[in-house]
């Protein structure tokens, strides 16, 4: 008997819906894709619990007539691809042809729809992939889409589904998104009846971006425009070095429009901040690559998040270039050296004709008076110049000093005793200290973050806070995605010394923040940490959170790098490092001390 079979439709429907349908807001992206395909000026998009028991997605596109309604359905079916061909220069946001008929298997949907003049519409009813209704309906040009009850045929599937402000905080993102790559069309987001999100056609990026995030977001704002248009254009905005994220959370990032999760852009976008940003800290950035459509493959992942360049190399120096300029047009870096280009044949020539400079005698009468010698500081320029109008460098540079790259270790706890006797400071960010093993370099910033978390715990568990009142309530504008989960988080940010008031809309207020940290960072850590500690993390284990919440005040309220400390400041601190629980690494998991052991320092210098 034969073993292999051809799956009923309804089952590979439902295959394909494991791909495509990963939750609620899956099927929002899908939907919002079509309308802007669908060319639609303004979309709505409205939920019910999370978007589990509804939602509905109205355009005022193009619309369909009724066989392309009843088509739609079916598998593979599709307005957007007629050729393989149209698979190498994909112009659309959606292509496949398999989302719809994915979301109808899992799900109880009803699709409105008409074109303009149309003397009715068309209303297609369809409820776990099986066509209930067709039949006419009243409606204006363009679609509504309304998605009920989603998984209710799949309760393993449903079982799956976060909570409901977890599966809003993935909504709220999505929406976002969309609105910042479409700036020219009208957004609107309703949650259980409220509004979250409500954005008038704007002119450009930087007005869609003050819709949503406010003005104090654009404050910081630098303007990104470079690259290259046969490989890949970039611009946008991305965030001064001041503002720092210890995530990729406020990193939106889209390629022709798409949103996508790329690493390669976001590993260049750090790139560009080299020198700037410390280890572990984040820009913000709405940066937008455009690249020619056979230059770049979307057809590498069902839900169409991720993209393959054909040049990446390309693209990545793009992207890293074009975000240093921003930051040089700025003054936060050195612009670029342009170097003085010679070919290889002239470096040959040049080479081959140089003759060193001979001896020469001459008999000339003294001077009246023997010259004074001319100083070290005379010399070293003389020298210089020297260097630099010849043609040709010397032919024996100096050789490079050993480095003690290999023989610098990570530090573990039973190692270190309490005879640690600071010696200085390292660019005022590393403590030189030793030991009876050797040398230490101490990280002075991760290592009172360090300090500051096992102190915050502490008045934690101890139901002890300690707060400092603000003469003037600071104020600032929540984005969509941090209001959606604002009022979860309030009452552990209050546990620690935060006195926080929800005004109008998405405006809260700062009324008391920790004792110990500055009242100038209470804002940026708030910012940070509502994107940071997201909706999935809150509806994990309360100490999980509490430890996010202390590990990102701590590292707010610790002392920076570049901060000149006396001796005693640097006693201090090691004698309270060596106190605290994990004296050898910082809240997020970095090392805060390194060693070189005297037996490696007597074997760099050859003494065994």
């Amino acid at each position: 008997m034969s073993k292999v079979r051809v799956l009923a439709d309804h089952v590979a429907n439902q295959i394909a819906a494991g791909e495509v349908v990963e939750r609620p807001a899956s099927v929002a992206k899908e939907l919002v894709e079509n309308s802007i395909d669908a060319g639609a000026t303004r979309i709505t998009i409205e939920i019910e619990a999370g978007g589990r028991r509804l939602l509905k997605v109205s355009d005022d596109g193009e619309g369909m007539v009724r066989d392309d309604a009843i088509l739609a359905f079916e598998r593979h079916a599709t307005s957007k691809i007629r050729v393989t061909d149209d698979l190498i220069a994909i112009g659309t946001l959606g292509f496949r042809g398999e989302a719809l008929a994915s979301i109808a298997s899992v799900a109880k949907i009803e699709l409105t729809t008409s074109t303009e003049g149309a003397s009715a519409g068309t209303r297609v009813s369809i409820e776990g992939g099986r066509m209930r209704d067709v039949k006419d309906a009243a409606h204006p040009r363009g679609t509504t889409i309304a998605v009920r009850d989603l998984f209710f045929n799949i309760p393993a599937r449903r079982k799956f589904l976060r909570s409901e402000a977890t599966e809003t905080f993935h909504l709220t993102n999505l929406v976002t998104h969309y609105a910042l790559a479409h700036p020219e069309i009208a957004f609107v987001f309703v949650n259980n009846g409220r509004d979250v999100v409500r954005a008038v056609a704007a002119k450009d990026l930087r007005e869609r971006a003050y819709q949503i995030f406010g003005a104090e977001f654009l404050e910081n704002l630098l303007e990104v425009d470079g690259g290259d248009p046969q490989v890949a254009r970039v611009t946008g905005f991305v965030s001064a070095p001041r503002d720092r994220r210890s995530s990729r959370d406020s990193q939106y990032l889209f390629v022709n429009r798409r949103f996508v999760r790329d690493r390669m852009i976001g590993r260049s976008l750090s790139e560009g901040y080299r020198s700037i940003l410390p280890y572990g800290v984040y820009p913000a950035a709405l940066l937008f690559i455009e690249t020619p459509l056979e230059e770049v493959d979307v057809n590498v992942h069902p839900a169409k998040t991720e993209v393959r360049f054909r040049r990446p190399a390309a693209a990545a120096d793009a992207v890293r270039e074009a975000v240093r300029d921003a930051l040089a047009r700025n003054e936060y870096v050195p612009p670029p050296q342009i170097e003085p280009q010679i070919s290889q044949s002239q470096a040959a020539t040049a080479a081959v004709s140089y003759t060193p400079p001979q001896p020469r005698i001459e008999f000339v009468h003294p001077p009246p008076s023997p010259a004074p010698l001319p100083t070290g500081e005379e010399i070293a320029r003389d020298i210089e110049e020297m260097l630099r109008s010849s043609s040709v460098k010397s032919a024996s540079p100096l050789p490079p000093l050993n480095s003690a790259e290999r023989l610098v270790r990570e530090v573990t706890p039973e190692s270190l005793s309490t005879n640690i006797r600071p010696l200085g400071q390292l660019e005022e960010s590393f403590i030189i200290a030793t030991d009876d093993e050797g040398l230490l370099l101490i990280d002075q910033h991760v290592a009172h973050e360090r300090v500051l978390f096992d102190k915050y715990r502490a008045l934690e568990s101890e139901r002890r806070t300690e707060s400092q009142q603000l003469l003037v309530p600071e104020t600032f504008d929540l984005t969509p995605a941090q209001a959606a989960v604002f009022d979860q988080l309030v009452p552990e940010l209050e546990v620690y010394g935060f006195e926080l008031m929800r005004l109008s809309g998405r405006t809260v207020a700062i009324r008391a923040v920790p004792a110990d940290l500055p009242a100038a960072e209470a804002r940026n850590m708030l910012s940070e940490l509502l994107e940071t500690v997201d909706a999935e993390k809150k509806s994990s284990a309360r100490e999980t959170l509490r430890d996010e919440i202390a590990a990102s005040l701590a590292c707010h309220a610790a002392i920076k790098v570049n901060m000149s400390l006396t001796p005693e400041k640097m006693r201090w601190l090691i004698d309270r490092l060596l106190q605290t629980s994990s004296p050898t690494t910082c809240p997020h998991g970095r090392p805060v001390i390194l060693r070189l052991k005297m037996r490696d320092i007597l074997k760099g210098f050859h003494r065994i």
